[in-house]
């Protein structure tokens, strides 16, 4: 092949200055990591921009988390305070649990009345039984459930026979067992003709709970106990019970 039909070779040399030379292999660590760091995305900063944060809470107003941090330390200082003072800030739970958009929200207003004890509190966990969000309602059957009381078994009985929901009826038969009251027993053995298998079990655990029996989970068993209790000391009646409830 005649010499040219290539172009002659133009020996390499190194930079005076440089650590590399044609000899070596690989290129300089300094070369592999700008073009490492050239290709990875920008690194995020953990720290906001707290203009940013201010302009837009100036303009949405405060975030969901905001509103419930705030909420917390209200409450907090609620609780610390006097009789009166806590009367007012239940009574600002009502207003606002009426004006909140967001559900977790709403579902952690009802968590707060729950700890106190006032009639604003009660009507705001009274309220949130009727709230278009299952997991509100279902927060509010826990607060009901924490409330304890006769008012208690009956809102939670009304919550299981009205609600569509089925983790709802099933949150209120829950709570309804964890109350222990002797009570809630003619509610929780209607529980147990329900065609849903989940719902007749967990009317199986709440009797449990609520009798003091552990008759095992054969629904059928329970049924049998229910319809005939058979000792004189419990001369309850389903129909007589629901009377008393509703």
């Amino acid at each position: 092949m005649p010499s040219h039909a290539f172009p002659p070779r133009i020996p390499l040399r190194a930079h005076p200055r440089s650590q590399w030379s044609p000899g070596r292999t690989g290129l300089p660590l300094w070369c592999c990591l700008l073009v490492g760091c050239a290709s990875l995305p920008p690194v995020w900063t953990p720290f906001p921009d707290q203009k940013k944060v201010a302009r837009e809470q100036a303009a949405y107003g405060a975030t969901a988390d905001q509103r419930m941090k705030t909420l917390a330390a209200e409450a907090k200082a609620a609780k610390a305070g006097s009789p009166q003072q806590q009367t007012e800030f239940t009574r600002g739970l009502a207003g606002r649990v009426l004006e909140e958009h967001d559900p977790r929200v709403r579902a952690r207003i009802v968590e707060t009345a729950a700890e106190f004890d006032t009639p604003a509190a009660a009507a705001v966990c009274r309220g949130c039984l009727e709230d278009p969000e299952p997991r509100v309602r279902m927060t509010a059957c826990a607060a009901w459930g924490e409330r304890g009381g006769p008012e208690a078994v009956k809102m939670l009985s009304a919550r299981y026979h009205a609600d569509r929901d089925l983790d709802v009826r099933l949150r209120a038969l829950r709570e309804l067992g964890n109350l222990g009251d002797g009570a809630a027993i003619p509610v929780l053995a209607r529980a147990l003709e329900d065609p849903d298998p989940a719902v007749q079990y967990r009317a199986v655990a709440a009797l449990k709970k609520v009798s003091g029996r552990d008759l095992g989970d054969d629904v059928n068993k329970w049924r049998a106990w229910a319809a005939d209790p058979g000792s004189a000391d419990e001369p309850w009646s389903i129909a007589e019970a629901f009377r008393t409830l509703f």
